[in-house]
């Protein structure tokens, strides 16, 4: 059962405060500072009792110090003395003050804890009815008072009037800490489910109304404050957690509440005093001498009032706040810290001194997320006062490097919390923040978390933009910005962008930037304007991202959502925003429909001006083209747009140019048969030009460069409008199809040329098979589509054997993706009529596609840079690309285009490029899972032979097992293959081991995922395949020896004996000498390194209990473990082998059952497949200890140590032998354990 700590010193175990009987003073106890005290984030851990007392001494220049003393002298001489029994227990110590009533009652029921907790009636109602049961029985309420915090606590004890009476404040913590025999470890501020989801705020506000509504009566009557700071002092210090918890909540809010009475007293006393002031100054006739009198005494009361206030304070501060503002818990830290804001803001003239300042500076370092962010909300409430920050730059000049980088905290709402904090420190305290400050701030508003984005896009308005383009007031209403400050904001966000070259896209930057700026971003009059000016003095680069903050602005209007790649936490927008979203596009489209020709006549020579441009249309209402009467503007769009498709070849303008064209061709659209016949007489024009070309080209043996261009342009704009557009009355594939062929059979065709000719006969087919998909078509248009498709494909795949790696790269994409169209699956959903189309491929086909995915996706990995240079640029490009082919590849076999067999030249490259494709390969294999879990495994098993057969032949059988392709193969390794080991015998008259016989230590890697009786079979399989096999008696294999641990029963002690050793629940009498322990310990670190187990997070006291060890540990104890068992995974000498490989042993072996030593060790060491796998077979193992152990342990759940080191004080001979075998079982995986270093 834990007990609470206590010093030598009789007084340690008194209340931090009490009324001597003698004098009524008030003293600080000796236990605050005796009590350990666990130190956060940079401070060591060593820090226990002198920290604290340095502390202390630290702050003995206090505010409250001298008042203190004070209080002591007035509140003796105020009240009479009490007599108390504490007389009649004098070796008891110092005892909390009883009140005048001392009535023999028993503690009362729970009234007042169920009524907080049912929050349904009003907590001033609540107090008043305390209270007037308080002044009808002082030590009933107050009994009542105390059991209502036990109860918060989650005790079920309760304080009783005898232990009131005769027990001090520790004795009571003692005793209600050996009740605290919970075996859940949650309270009622942690406890889950609705009924205690508001119980901390009724708490909170219970505190609170209990010390407003005592303000001017209990509060200074000394009794009930002074004994309940005592309660809550001596409960803080617990290694209980819930009391710990419960009562620092408790005395933050209690000290709260008498911050705010300080201040009213503060204010009282200041209008005294100018009452008195201003009575003083009367004439001698007009002044009034009892007027004077009663001020005075008024004075002099609520003097006295505010020492008291001042007393209490200081030793709420003193006795919790200094030592549980580095508590262990992360909750209690935050609670104090924001408490501690509070006061600052609340009381500043008493708290926002240096002195409790350092507090949040210090604790800005703490590596919990919750109270780092307590530490920045507490900061922002005093740098948003401008009257406060004269007061913070000792503070800030300290603390401001801290500040500044936590702006880059790996948690984002921390990081959105410290820009907040730098925008109010920017605001109000001028030349503080320096540039190279600020330059840290910037590459923040690029951000992938919007919240964060938008925090620093807001420190940037208020750093460069805010400055120059302030807001003017015209008429004292309206707020309208000059067109001279809107043309200066665009100017700065011109120059922030291109000179700070931090990214290379400005919709981020506008994304950024729109919640504090959106106003200007929305300027569109202004922006335009710029674009068109003649004499605009832009440089190109300058056009080119003003146009593209201009596409920015009209799509973050328009849709409503950040761009692509950053993150948003909110589902939708509210009806607001969404009326404002529809009144923006209705402007931005009335203002751009009559200017976007003259844009697109501007910039149509620069592509990559026009695209974006082009890309305006997106985000445009068309109906305002019908509705405004806007024909001739779109006439103009419609010639514009003619002419930048003929001038330009480049994918993204002829993209961005059809999808335009695409949005107007809507039946809807009461202009659709303009848009109609424009597209008509684009693709007639393109269409005769192709025509002609390809005539020449057919024809002619020879063509010039520019020819070819010509050429290639066509059909690069004619692809581009067939993917957006049905072109199949202009009959393209026949004269494309005869290009192609002409290209595979002579070799004649420029690349350039077949690659658009390539997807023109790809968009060709799927159009075809849009039309025939509806019901009606006949048998003949079917087998028509099908000749085109099997003729296409056998194209690509001659393609595949082409020397260009593009055309192979390109045929690959379409062929996989008409296979995967034209698979089975397009019958599915009732279109069985479409049967006809199915097509399956061929062997030799399947054969090519994965002989090309071995040639252009399985190649050496490489090492991508920084991403900056242009090398760089093309090596993420090419990855893509190849990534994009093993995809596509992928859908083949999951779909059951080709055989899944083919999968295997997947998987085995599953860790070898695992950084490059590792996402691909294991989705891949998840799913194959799904379809066929043991067809799966035989394909793995393929997999592996298949690299050992290629390593073998290249590297030969001597020293395999040492080679890294080697490692490799046994981190992919899943299932077994004894045949295979053994399928090849050594040559005749050698005595050399199999060649294959170095694939057992794979197989060996997932032996503890087989049944006991599994583990039996295989073990007999083994034995009737080795005597089949010659072998030197003094020559052992290696790779036998280690599957045949693996498969040893000793490997799996609950497999092995599902009963289960008898445990012991009593320490036995006798155990292995001290040598025997020694040889233990080094034998386990020896285990511990071979098998190279992770290290884990330092235990805690809550963490021992739940890794309590299995059954078996008592006898481990009780007899060495073997040798050969514990290291068999070292290298072991011939002798050793040889007694290792002889019959009598192997047969051992295979009966042998019990625990080891290192069998927990190894068994933990190889199980690195499923986490989820691992996970549900250690829960069920701890589940199985935890039935079997004592009951009078449960109560170590709710305990944790206030250190933050490890080592306890467990004398050494009374160490638990459950404790001895945390790291025998390989639940610590630490080289040396604490405990166990403590128990030798």
């Amino acid at each position: 059962m834990p007990t609470l700590r206590s010093s030598s010193s009789p007084s340690s175990v008194s209340s931090p405060l009490r009324r001597a009987s003698g004098g009524g003073q008030r003293v600080l106890s000796a236990s605050s500072s005796s009590s350990v005290n666990m130190p956060c984030g940079d401070r060591d851990s060593d820090q226990t009792a002198e920290g604290d007392s340095d502390s202390l001494s630290a702050d003995e220049g206090s505010d409250f110090e001298d008042s203190l003393r004070h209080s002591v002298k007035k509140r003796a001489a105020k009240r009479p003395l009490r007599t108390t029994p504490v007389a009649k227990h004098p070796k008891k110590g110092p005892r909390m003050v009883r009140g005048h009533g001392q009535k023999g009652s028993e503690p009362p029921t729970s009234d007042l804890f169920d009524a907080v907790k049912a929050a349904k009636s009003d907590m001033q109602s609540l107090v008043d009815e305390w209270l007037d049961s308080y002044k009808q029985d002082q030590d009933a309420g107050f009994l009542e008072l105390i059991n209502f915090f036990i109860r918060s606590c989650g005790c079920k004890g309760n304080v009783t009037s005898e232990m009131f009476k005769k027990m001090s404040n520790s004795e009571i913590i003692r005793h209600l800490t050996e009740q605290f025999n919970e075996d859940s470890g949650e309270y009622p501020l942690t406890a889950p489910g609705p009924s205690w989801k508001k119980f901390q705020g009724s708490f909170c506000e219970f505190v609170k109304t209990l010390v407003y509504q005592c303000q001017y009566s209990l509060l200074y009557d000394g009794f009930p404050m002074d004994n309940l700071i005592s309660l809550l002092t001596g409960l803080s210090d617990s290694q209980v957690r819930a009391f710990r918890h419960t009562s620092t909540l408790a005395a933050m809010k209690l000290m709260t509440s008498l911050v705010r009475v300080a201040l009213q007293l503060s204010l009282h006393k200041d209008n005294n005093q100018r009452q008195y002031e201003a009575e003083r100054n009367k004439g001698p006739g007009h002044r009034a001498p009892e007027r004077l009198e009663s001020l005075l005494e008024k004075r002099k009361e609520l003097q006295e009032h505010q020492e008291e206030i001042e007393g209490m304070m200081n030793a709420l501060f003193r006795g919790v706040f200094v030592h549980r503002y580095r508590d262990i818990l992360p909750e209690i830290r935050a609670i104090c810290i924001e408490e501690i804001g509070s006061w600052m803001q609340s009381y500043s003239t008493s708290f926002l001194t240096d002195s409790y300042l350092k507090y949040i500076g210090w604790t800005l370092h703490d590596k919990h997320r919750e109270v780092r962010l307590k530490c920045l909300k507490a900061l922002k409430g005093l740098y948003g006062s401008r009257d406060l920050t004269a007061r913070l730059e000792l503070f800030t000049s300290r603390f401001k490097d801290r500040m500044v980088s936590m702006v880059m905290d790996r948690e984002y709402d921390v990081a959105v919390e410290a820009v907040k904090l730098l925008i109010l420190i920017l605001k109000n305290m001028e030349g503080v923040l320096t540039d190279a400050d600020c330059e840290g701030i910037y590459p923040v508003v690029y951000a992938s978390n919007r919240a964060l984005a938008s925090a620093a896009g807001e420190f940037l308005y208020w750093k460069l933009f805010y400055p120059e383009c302030e807001t003017k007031m015209v008429s004292g209403r309206e707020r309208r910005r000059s067109p001279r400050a809107q043309r200066t904001f665009f100017h700065l966000l011109l120059s922030f962008f291109v000179e700070s070259e931090l990214h290379n896209h400005a919709a981020y930057l506008v994304d950024s930037l729109w919640d504090c700026a959106g106003s200007q971003l929305k300027d569109w009059e202004s922006l335009t304007s710029l674009l068109l000016e003649k004499d605009q003095n832009l440089d190109d680069v300058q056009e080119s991202t003003l146009i593209e903050i201009l596409v920015s602005s009209v799509r973050q209007a328009s849709e409503g959502h950040p761009p692509v790649g950053r993150i948003t936490g909110r589902k939708g927008l509210t009806p607001k925003e969404r009326k404002i979203q529809a009144d923006d596009k209705v402007k931005l489209t009335e203002h751009l429909i009559p200017l976007l020709p003259q844009l697109l006549a501007k910039f149509s020579a620069d592509a990559e001006k026009v695209a974006p441009l082009l890309q305006l249309l997106n985000y445009f209402d068309l109906n305002i083209y019908c509705t405004r009467r806007l024909e001739k503007h779109l006439e103009l769009f419609l010639q514009q747009l003619q002419e930048v498709v003929v001038k330009h070849a480049e994918p993204t303008v002829l993209e961005a140019g059809a999808h335009a064209l695409y949005l107007l061709c809507n039946p809807e659209f009461t202009f659709f048969g303009r848009v109609d016949f424009a597209r008509s007489q684009l693709v007639d024009l393109l269409s005769d030009r192709f025509q002609q070309e390809l005539e020449e080209l057919l024809q002619s043996s020879f063509l010039d460069e520019d020819e070819v261009y010509s050429l290639a342009a066509t059909l690069k704009r004619l692809s581009a409008f067939y993917n957006a557009h049905d072109l199949t009355r202009w009959e393209l594939y026949e004269p494309c199809f005869r290009l192609l062929r002409k290209a595979v059979d002579t070799g004649e065709v420029p690349q350039q040329v077949m690659l658009p000719a390539l997807t023109l006969v790809y968009f060709s087919i799927l159009w075809t098979l849009t039309h025939l998909s509806g019901s009606g078509a006949s048998q003949k248009q079917l087998l028509s589509l099908k000749d085109r498709m099997v003729a296409f494909c056998e194209l690509c795949q001659s393609c595949l054997s082409d020397v260009a790696s593009e055309i192979q790269e390109q045929a690959f994409v379409l062929l996989s993706d008409l296979l995967l169209i034209f698979s089975p699956q397009m019958i599915v959903g009732g279109r069985d009529f479409l049967r006809p189309l199915v097509f399956f491929p061929e062997a030799t086909l399947q054969s090519e596609l994965a002989s090309f995915l071995m040639d252009h996706v399985f190649i050496q990995p490489g090492e991508l840079g920084s991403g900056h240079s242009q090398e760089d640029h093309l090596q993420i490009e090419q990855l893509h690309q190849r990534r994009r082919l093993l995809a596509g590849f992928c859908k083949l076999l999951l779909y059951g285009v080709l055989e899944m067999d083919a999968a295997s030249d997947v998987f085995k490259h599953y860790n070898k490029f695992y950084g490059d494709y590792g996402d691909i390969i294991k989705e891949t294999l998840t799913r194959a899972r799904q379809i066929d879990r043991s067809h799966c495994s035989r394909i793995l098993l393929l997999s592996l032979k298949q690299l050992y057969t290629e390593l073998l032949q290249e590297q030969g059988p001597q020293g395999l097992n040492e080679l890294p392709a080697f490692s490799e193969m046994r981190d992919l390794a899943r299932r077994e293959g004894i045949k295979f080991s053994l399928s090849e015998s050594p040559p005749t008259g050698s005595s050399g081991q199999p060649p294959n016989l170095a694939f057992l230590e794979l197989l060996a890697e997932f032996s503890p995922r087989l049944f006991h009786q599994d583990k039996q079979l295989l073990l007999s399989y083994l034995e009737k395949c080795l005597q089949r096999v010659s072998q030197a008696p003094d020559c052992p294999w290696g790779p036998v020896t280690t599957y045949c641990h693996s498969l040893s029963p000793v490997e799996n002690t609950v497999e092995a004996n599902p009963q289960g050793y008898p445990r012991s629940k009593k320490r036995r009498t006798e155990g292995p000498s001290r040598q025997q322990r020694e040889d233990i310990s080094s034998s386990q670190e020896e285990s511990l390194q071979l098998n190279s187990i992770p290290p884990t997070p330092t235990l805690t006291s809550t963490a021992i209990k739940r890794r309590q060890p299995l059954g078996g540990l008592e006898e481990m104890e009780e007899g060495s473990p073997e040798p050969e068992l514990v290291q068999s995974s070292q290298p072991l000498s011939g002798n050793q082998r040889s007694r290792l490989l002889s019959p009598q042993h192997f047969r051992t072996l295979l009966n042998r059952s019990g625990p080891g030593l290192g069998n927990r060790l190894t068994r933990l060491s190889l199980m690195e497949e499923d986490e989820e796998e691992i996970q549900s077979e250690l829960s069920e193992e701890w589940q199985d200890t935890d039935k079997h152990s004592s009951s009078s342990e449960h109560g170590l759940d709710l305990l944790d140590s206030t250190e933050m080191n490890l080592e306890v004080s467990v004398p050494k001979n009374t160490v638990d032998s459950r404790l001895r075998g945390l790291c025998v079982l390989g639940r610590c995986w630490q080289v040396t354990c604490v405990l166990c270093s403590r128990w030798k």
